[in-house]
């Protein structure tokens, strides 16, 4: 017993020695860290670079028989829909032949809706009841049984993402799911390549299968498609990184510099107009006195009337307004046959407003031409008197007042007039050397 005791004491001041020494090693770096996180940091000898921290230790059936049997039984269920009963019951037996080679149990009630798995006396591993709960969850999503079969590996994990409580409105929700799968599921494509993830959206809820470096990408790209951003932007993000992680020498640099940046717009929507309230009034609106429309059926009879009473006289009032309307359109029709009345003057008579107009500014233009030649004439009246003829008259001067006057009425201009004189002589002197000529061969 003593030397038992001695054993003790000897590994215990070997172990305090050793605790003291890597104290006293650790004393510079405990000094040098700042802050309260730092203050209690210590080097690990049994963790190192070369430890890769997410992988899944496989269990062997050393560890099975180290442990021993479970103790108690596990059980989990859970509910499908009822599209899915018909595909189940097929697979079914392939599922059981799975689970039963891991020690797992397995029931499928077709009048409850629900599936259950539970551990045996044979379970070994004691975390394969929590693959078998995932795998009848997947399989109630839709997942195909080859796929979700995949979960009882150790390396897979497995995610249900539910979308539906993240928008309200139906349609937007319709609307930003459906950017998710992407036009002929490309987009979903493209993310179960990246993400190295199976990706199956149904309904109100996104499940994925993989590892779980790329089912947290997939959670929050989903997440963030549903909050109104495109998967776009993650795609094209995710693209460039497994491009800079082929590069050895970026493995230890910021990688910012790299990587898009996508701006926010504010896109500027139609403001809905608000409609005022108006004040509240005990008092009733001013037309709540008006008649009802049984007062007014009261009123005429057709109140007391049955109904063919009321469809006989409905129609009775359409036939008077069809008359009236047909008696109407007569006139109007034989209208266009009425000759229009002539006045004095010979011409037809002019009716209407814009015909009025017509003739009104016509004699306008007509009375101002005859003041204009009027005018003319007293001029050419006063230059003749002026000449030395006092009792000869324009006319016997040689003056004609036509000369300065077109067909129309109109005043000609100085230059027009003197061009019509020259006219005239030209043509006299060519009727006089005409008569001598005619003279001469006679």
């Amino acid at each position: 017993m003593c030397a038992d005791c001695d054993n003790v004491t000897m590994s215990a001041a070997e172990v305090e020695g050793r605790n003291s020494a890597s104290d006293s090693d650790d004393e510079p770096e405990a000094e040098a860290s700042s802050g309260k996180k730092g203050k209690y940091r210590r080097d690990k000898p049994w963790d190192n670079e070369n430890i890769d921290h997410w992988k899944v230790v496989d269990w062997t059936d050393d560890d099975a028989k180290r442990m021993g049997p479970l103790l108690e039984e596990s059980s989990f269920a859970t509910l499908f829909p009822q599209y899915r009963e018909k595909y189940l019951r097929e697979v079914w037996p392939t599922v059981t032949r799975a689970l039963k080679k891991v020690g797992i149990d397995c029931e499928l009630d077709c009048i409850e809706g629900s599936m259950t798995v539970k551990t045996t006396r044979k379970t070994k591993d004691p975390y394969i009841i929590m693959k078998a709960r995932d795998l009848i969850k997947l399989l109630a999503r839709s997942i195909p049984v080859v796929q979700a079969l995949r979960i009882l590996e150790d390396e897979m994990q497995c995610d249900i993402v539910k979308i539906g409580n993240l928008v309200r409105n139906k349609e937007r929700f319709v609307k930003r799911r459906q950017r998710l799968i992407g036009p002929d599921g490309a987009t979903l494509k493209a993310l179960e390549i990246l993400c190295e993830c199976y990706i199956l959206v149904q309904g109100n809820t996104v499940a994925c299968m993989g590892s779980f470096k790329g089912l947290k990408l997939v959670r929050r790209i989903v997440v963030d498609c549903m909050n109104n951003i495109h998967p776009i932007y993650h795609i094209k993000t995710l693209m460039i990184k497994k491009e800079l992680a082929k590069d050895p020498k970026l493995s230890k640099e910021n990688w910012d510099r790299f990587l898009p940046h996508f701006v926010k717009r504010n896109v500027q929507r139609k403001k809905k107009k608000m409609k005022q309230k108006k004040p509240y009034t005990p008092f009733p609106p001013e037309n709540h006195i008006l008649p009802s429309k049984v007062d007014l059926q009261i009123e005429s009879g057709e109140y007391f009337q049955n109904e063919q009473e009321r469809l006989a006289r409905k129609q009775e009032e359409k036939r008077e307004s069809n008359k009236k309307k047909a008696i109407e359109r007569k006139k109007e029709r034989a209208a266009e046959f009425v000759a229009p009345a002539e006045n004095s003057a010979g011409g037809t008579a002019t009716t209407g407003p814009r015909k009025r107009k017509a003739s009104a500014s016509a004699s306008a233009i007509s009375d101002a031409k005859d003041a204009d030649i009027e005018r003319l004439k007293r001029k050419f009246r006063k230059k003749a008197a002026a000449s030395g003829s006092s009792g000869s008259t324009g006319a016997n001067s040689g003056i004609n007042v036509s000369d300065f006057v077109t067909t129309d009425g109109v005043a000609l201009t100085k230059d027009q007039a003197g061009k019509k004189d020259k006219k005239a002589k030209k043509a006299k002197k060519a009727k006089k050397a005409k008569k001598a000529k005619k003279n001469a061969q006679e």
